[in-house]
Order: C-alpha cells, then structure tokens, then sequence
C-alpha cells in the first residue's frame, strides 16, 4: 500500500476496525472512504455494489461483522449467520468486480472445532465438529475465509483472511448481554465495586451512560439494583457465568490492528500457498499463544478495579469450549510478534471504560 492509496475500513467505528484506523493514521495513511452502519448497510448487496461503483477503493478492511458472546450467539442464531453471510458476500464479491488490489478478511479463532488439538493450527480447520453456541456465526466466517480463497483461486486476487483470538480494547462493547467475556467481566465488577462501595454517582453515571434493560442513572436505586442482581451483580458478590475452568487468550485489540496492517503491507497470498497439493487453510492466526482460565482473569480485573466484594460462579451456566489457544507460529515466521500483556491491557482497558462514560 502508497500512503496515498485509497482505503476501505468496513467498521471504523467498532472494535478492530477503530483500532485499524487508527494504526493506519499514525503510518502515515490519510486516504480513507469510510461509512456508518447508517450511512452504508453492508448487508444491502445493491447499496454496497453503488458504493464500490462511486467511490473505488484499492485496499479493503473488511472488519464489519455481527459479533457477540455466549448469551447473545445462542438468543440470535438467525442473526449471527444471515448478517454476516451478507456483509462479507457483499463486500468480497463488490471487490472482485471493482478490482480492488488487496482485502483484508476478519475471521476468528473461535470458529475452530470444539475438540480441535491445543494449541490450535490453522489446518484444524473444518476437521471435527464446531462448538454449538456459536456455530452460525462460525459457518459464517468460515464461509468468508473460504470465498476469499477461492476468489484468489479462480481469479487471481490477493484477498487474505486472518483469525484473531479473543479480543479486547477501547470501543469494545460493555452490554450485559452482548459483549464479550473480557469486558462484560470488566464492567460486572466495576458495577459491584459501585454496589460493594455505595458510591450511588459513580453507579448512576455508569447506568447513565449504558442502560441496562432501559434502566439508566435517573431511575429509583431500587430499579437499578433490581436490574443488576439479573445479571448477577449485587451489594456482596457478583456472579460469573460458568466454573471460571475454561482456558483463553486474549489479545489487545490494537495489536491485532497493528498485525493486520502488517499483513498487508508485507504478505501475499501467494505467499501462503503451498508449493504443492491442495491449496487450503491459507488464513493466519493473530494472537499471543499464551492463556489463563476464566477465573484467573476475573481475579486480575478484581485487583485492577480494586473490588473488594466476592467473586462467585455460576456453574449451572454453559463455560463453552474449554481450551481455545492459537498456534501463531505462522504468524512469527512472517515476522510479526505480540508485545502488551493482559494485566496491562486490563489496566489501559478499565482506564478507557472509565474515561469514556
């Protein structure tokens, strides 16, 4: 990529793709188009056909994707496989006919099989069966990792697609039902760090700034305590779902935009393929390559946050896949590395939660 080339980030206000934009500007890159959900729904095959059209981008981040943890993958299965089939189809194949020279593809290493051997390559891809909480969103990304290949097959384009472990970092999501394990944890013990405290402005201006079930800061201190002890939180303890057993990785959102960046200014797809037999499995896992259990990492976010209050569990609700961590030694050969761990990731994260309210 030329400093100067024309770049699509799909989903520059979520997650990964702020992160990206933001890597992007601080190299030098100032050629951006870029679009809100409002301005530009992905899922809209002609919308996103005019917009190719119009505006001819030559490098797409194709980030934009319907993500969420247990509790929402298993209430909007629909969702998770329509949505994401569509944006990534849309995009992928508006590339194709515009000629974009290079796209980046998001994917995720939990889309692996639930039994697949530890730490997990990419050729254990599709060898066993997916984990069933998450499986419509994983046919989905599987579904987009496969066009990208196959579009390169047929056609020639450098289309890559990478597979982020789990993620955390400044834009994440903080909704009680929606948001991922890291920050859910994070803003649970935050609010019972309120709760255990009695610091009622410190927990109306969390409840202002994000509702929970319509309850914001201006309702009754018995609504707001009624809602959180839905969701586990009270004035003594607060409640995890699961054993805390479960072992994951996680990886500093900015990180990952700064190995995606990477990739693209220095890897091909070509240079993904075997020199023989069937081309396959051709993605790259980003990551760190090291894990704690469920647990361990709720008892950092307890001493960052500085919650005196009890942790507790609650193994009547589903762990999930218990070991999920990447191999990244293909990632190492093409000359990137990680470098923030999770106790200062947690710090920097709880930092920005707080600062953004």
């Amino acid at each position: 990529m030329e400093k100067n080339s024309k770049i699509f980030v799909a989903g520059h206000r979520g997650l990964v793709g702020s992160a990206i934009l933001g890597n992007l500007q601080k190299k030098g890159y100032s050629n951006f188009v870029l679009r809100t959900h409002k301005e530009l729904d992905l899922t809209i095959q002609s919308d996103v056909d005019r917009f190719f059209e119009e505006q001819q981008p030559e490098y797409v981040f194709l980030s934009a994707a319907y993500v969420g943890g247990i509790m929402a993958n298993s209430l909007y299965r629909a969702n998770f496989i329509w949505r994401n089939l569509m944006i990534q189809n849309n995009v992928i194949h508006a590339s194709w006919k515009n000629g974009v020279k290079k796209l980046l593809f998001l994917g995720s290493t939990c889309i692996y099989p639930r039994e697949a051997p530890q730490p997990m390559k990419e050729d254990c891809l599709l060898t066993s069966p997916l984990e069933y909480t998450n499986e419509p969103y994983a046919i989905a990304k599987i579904a987009g990792i496969k066009m990208c290949e196959s579009f390169n097959l047929q056609y020639g384009t450098n289309y890559i697609a990478v597979m982020p472990t789990n993620l955390y970092g400044p834009n994440d999501n903080f909704d009680l039902v929606t948001s991922h394990v890291l920050p859910a944890m994070i803003r649970k013990i935050h609010l019972a760090k309120c709760l255990f405290e009695k610091d009622e402005k410190a927990l109306r201006r969390d409840m202002d700034c994000r509702p929970v079930e319509g309850i914001d800061g201006h309702a009754s201190m018995e609504q707001i305590v009624s809602v959180l002890c839905k969701y586990g939180i009270d004035f003594e303890a607060v409640r995890l779902w699961g054993t805390g057993k479960p072992l994951r990785e996680f990886l500093w959102s900015e990180e990952m935009a700064d190995a995606s960046v990477y990739v693209m200014e220095h890897v091909d797809f070509k240079d993904l393929c075997p020199k023989s037999g069937d081309v396959r499995n051709t993605h790259i896992n980003i990551g760190t390559g090291k894990e704690l259990t469920i647990r361990e990492v709720a008892e950092l976010i307890k001493e960052k946050i500085g919650y005196k209050g009890k942790l507790e569990f609650d193994s009547s609700r589903p762990d999930g896949t218990i070991r999920k961590l990447t191999d990244v030694s293909k990632l190492h050969s093409l000359g990137w590395h990680h470098t923030i761990e999770i106790d200062e990731g947690v710090e920097k994260l709880y930092k920005w939660y707080l600062d953004n309210e």
